[in-house]
């Protein structure tokens, strides 16, 4: 008798334990649901007692008539060296190239023109956690009758600008007059990362994706959005990620034309040995085992051969940094690479780095532009250090799902692949995944139309399934 009690009291502690670990993890898992916003100040020096100026100021660009005439002198001064015989952009940007980039850069291109075509969306600035945050803001032209515009906060990356977003935007405020579906129309708002651009630098360390997420998060609701849409790739795919995770009940949609995974686990591994040969086990549709495989030559040699600027920044973007903000030919040599190489990587393969193919000089130089004169190079480089310093799949944001409908346009030169079933397991709402017929890393800067397409689409089965509001 006795010898049962104690079987019944050992029981009863087993479920008593098993009761609470299972309620912890049941009541722990509705509060990780959620990211927590990040309330910093970015400011120089102490916090002020007094109040935040929380005003909206029309904002211009301009540069000086000194400016100018310092860029030429260096432009001038400029030390080449040879490239190599043949060695095309393998080595790096090409260098006889290079000279030609230049020898624009001083003789044809015009920075007055592109400065116009800059100003001709709506800019401001505003303060928010101590630093000045530099917007674009569209507004559509004209809406039909009964329509009403939806918010879209669309975040560039690095080495990019907001100016990648020039394309688009008019096809995504006023669709019909592009011989789009008009269906929904969209008030895009795309504000420069802090640090970039014409945003001001962060004074402080520990500037993050999740810092930058809750500024704007900060931005949007400061304009008045409750509820607004979010599109971005490179950087802009984890910042707006973040924000969706901060604030899944704000963001209707999250639109993305890079997912990358940060938290592998033993089937991701599997799938990367065996998927070619059994992609069905792992959910891998044909095409993305044309991008993937074979693993070593897509995966791993690309990543060596491509993330030594990555290594770079995240450790000591300051050393490097310096010489590229003292040198716009260092600069314009730094950036293009990635123009080249992330648009198609077979572009290494020709000496112009098949740089001319997607862009224009003149776009390419304007977004450098935007670098050289704002003085921006050092603070953009940074976010690599502030976010990938203490690890890869350290940070409470790659632990967490995201529950908010998800939509991805899978570019087939993207740096990466990820295929869907790995999103899936990150996105669990991922409500649209489309294989995309051309284009790269910059997606709305070299295939505005088809990214446009894309987020028409993913918005219009959002509100026609009204997938936010089913918790």
């Amino acid at each position: 008798e006795f010898c049962f009690s104690l079987v019944g009291i050992m029981l009863l502690e087993v479920l008593l334990v098993l009761g609470t670990l299972l309620i912890y993890f049941l009541f722990s898992k509705k509060k990780e649901e959620t990211l927590p916003f990040k309330d910093g100040w970015w400011g120089k020096g102490q916090k002020p007692v007094t109040k935040e100026d929380t005003s909206i100021r029309p904002f211009k660009v301009e540069t000086t008539e000194e400016e100018l005439s310092d860029l030429f002198r260096r432009l001038d001064q400029a030390r080449f060296t040879e490239p190599l015989e043949n060695s095309c952009f393998h080595y790096g940007t090409n260098l006889v190239y290079l000279r030609k980039v230049v020898s624009y850069w001083k003789n044809q291109f015009s920075w007055k023109k592109q400065v116009e075509i800059l100003n001709k969306y709506p800019q401001f600035k505003t303060k928010i956690q101590g630093i000045d945050i530099h917007f674009v803001h569209v507004k559509p032209p004209h809406l039909p009758e009964g329509q009403s515009a939806k918010p879209l906060l669309m975040v560039h990356g690095w080495p990019g600008s907001f100016y990648e977003f020039y394309k688009i935007i008019p096809l995504l405020t006023d669709p019909a007059s592009h011989g789009l579906d008009d269906e929904h129309i969209f008030e895009v708002i795309c504000p420069s990362i802090p640090g970039y651009g014409f945003s001001e630098a962060p004074h402080k360390k520990d500037f993050n994706s999740v810092s930058a997420a809750s500024v704007f998060y900060e931005l949007m609701l400061r304009l008045g959005f409750n509820e607004f849409y979010t599109q971005g790739g490179d950087w802009g795919w984890l910042i707006c990620t973040n924000l969706a995770q901060i604030a899944p009940n704000h963001v209707k949609g999250l639109h993305l034309n890079m997912a990358s995974i940060s938290k592998m686990g033993l089937t991701h591994l599997l799938s990367v040995l065996l998927g070619q040969y059994f992609p069905g086990l792992f959910g891998f549709q044909d095409e993305d085992v044309r991008r993937m495989f074979p693993f070593l030559k897509k995966g791993l040699y690309r990543i060596l051969s491509e993330s030594g600027y990555a290594h770079i920044q995240a450790t000591k973007p300051d050393t490097v940094g310096c010489g590229l903000n003292d040198s716009p030919v260092g600069l314009a040599a730094y950036i293009l690479e990635k123009f080249s190489s992330w648009t198609d990587m077979e572009f290494q393969n020709l000496e112009d780095g098949g740089l001319e193919r997607k862009f224009s000089l003149d776009d390419l130089l304007t977004n450098i532009m935007i670098y050289w004169v704002s003085g921006c190079i050092v603070s953009s480089m940074r976010f690599y250090k502030e976010n990938l310093q203490k690890g890869i799949g350290t940070q409470k944001h790659e632990k967490l799902t995201v529950q908010v409908p998800t939509g991805i346009a899978s570019f087939p030169n993207e740096i990466l692949h990820t295929p869907q079933a790995w999103a899936k397991k990150k996105y669990t709402n991922l409500v649209s995944f489309h294989f995309m017929p051309r284009g790269g890393h910059f997606a709305a800067f070299e295939e505005p139309e088809l990214l446009a397409k894309d987020i028409l689409q993913f918005v219009g089965k959002v509100e026609k399934e009204q997938l936010w509001k089913k918790k």
